[in-house]
């Protein structure tokens, strides 16, 4: 079975591992293990008669929903089939200009998107520099290093050019940054939103903080109608299988998308879910608690371990750089404790010397620092 590129592909890692796919602890993919919520599950009780009729290709109770939590007029935003989906029609649009910068490591359907359209994709690439465990990690973009707020950086610069020619360019990053985790502020995005011809910000991970928190820039749409950005609701909600996200951007670019793309990309379950779990603030506020307490401790549980150095971030998952072949680690760690990490061989820039791992519950998270523990003792005394 070919390794998977994405996070999540438990059936390769049960042939992998010789069990069920039920019996993995997946690390690999970073989906909140708080839910589904209820309110997720009961509005999908509640519509299973819907499924006799087609979906409203205008999803208007959905995007009103949407337009209430996202604080935005419902004609700016649309539904779709996963933000996935909705990457792939802003790739269209970023194709038809000269170039698109993509900051790396990048998640890797970027390329898979921009690609399939032909277009210039120029890296532009972060540079990672691990430091001790007291001190934490920060990363470096060319000459500007800045570490504070456990990488959550108001200041931190785009390493991106500006040319003269700038508005026939393009950019397309996520914020929080993925796989590093790193928040970049409002402030070090909007200067490109004002030059280059289209800005796209994948925002898939921001609802993983409280709203006093986030960097995001829903807000700007309507001011710059180059921006979009793009929501996934699968990850903070777990419902990965129901695909579900939306864009937030000018009408005229959700029209035209809209008349290239199925009349029906999201199914009628799946947008009464979704509705109903954007009102859920319960839920919320449970997430928020949550996150910052589990996190840290993963953190300083990785950090303990030898060879081991995670890096601080604004996310739901870490980062963390190894000193011997993560390769060996996951196939251990599925062998002996059936326990999936995310490799990064699919970022190029990071290798067989990095992974990324989910931050799950307290009692999942000490299951993990226990088989790298012993992993890492195994592998250590092979080598």
């Amino acid at each position: 079975m070919i390794r998977p590129v994405h996070g999540g592909n438990l059936a390769w890692a049960a042939a992998l591992a010789g069990c069920p796919a039920s019996a993995i602890l997946d690390f690999s993919a970073s989906i909140s293990p708080l839910g589904p919520p209820e309110s997720a599950l009961a509005a999908i009780q509640a519509h299973l008669s819907s499924l006799t009729a087609y979906p409203d290709p205008d999803y208007g109770e959905l995007r009103t929903a949407l337009g209430e939590a996202l604080n935005v007029d419902r004609d700016w935003i649309l539904p779709g089939n996963g933000s996935a989906e909705l990457l792939t029609w802003a790739a269209w649009d970023l194709s038809k200009l000269e170039a698109t910068y993509v900051v790396t490591p990048a998640f890797g359907d970027y390329s898979r998107a921009l690609l399939a359209f032909g277009a210039q994709v120029l890296e532009c690439p972060l540079e990672l520099q691990s430091l001790d465990a007291e001190a934490g990690s920060r990363l470096v973009t060319d000459d500007l290093s800045v570490s504070n707020r456990s990488l959550v950086s108001p200041s931190l610069c785009l390493p991106v050019p500006l040319a003269i020619d700038a508005h026939r360019q393009g950019l397309l990053l996520n914020n929080p940054h993925n796989p590093t985790g790193l928040l970049f502020g409002r402030e070090a995005i909007l200067p490109y939103v004002k030059q280059l011809g289209m800005v796209v910000v994948d925002e898939a991970f921001m609802d993983f903080l409280p709203p006093s928190e986030q960097e995001t820039l829903i807000d700007a749409v309507e001011e710059f109608p180059n921006l979009v950005i793009l929501r996934s609701l699968t990850k903070f909600y777990s419902l990965p299988g129901l695909r579900l996200g939306c864009a937030i951007a000018h009408p005229d670019i959700l029209r035209r998308w809209q008349l290239q793309r199925d009349p029906w990309p999201v199914n009628a379950l799946a947008a009464a879910a979704a509705a109903a779990v954007v009102r859920d603030t319960v839920f919320e506020r449970q997430t928020w608690d949550w996150l910052p307490v589990a996190r840290r401790e993963l953190f300083e549980g990785l950090a303990n371990l030898p060879g081991l150095q995670p890096f601080a971030g604004a996310a739901n998952f870490l980062l963390v750089e190894s000193s011997m072949s993560v390769s060996s680690i996951q196939k251990s760690l599925l062998e002996r404790h059936r326990i999936l990490i995310r490799d990064c061989l699919s970022f190029p820039e990071l290798g067989d010397r990095f992974f990324r791992v989910a931050v799950r519950s307290r009692a999942d998270n000490l299951q993990l620092i226990a088989g790298l523990s012993e992993v890492i003792r195994q592998l250590t005394v092979v080598g």
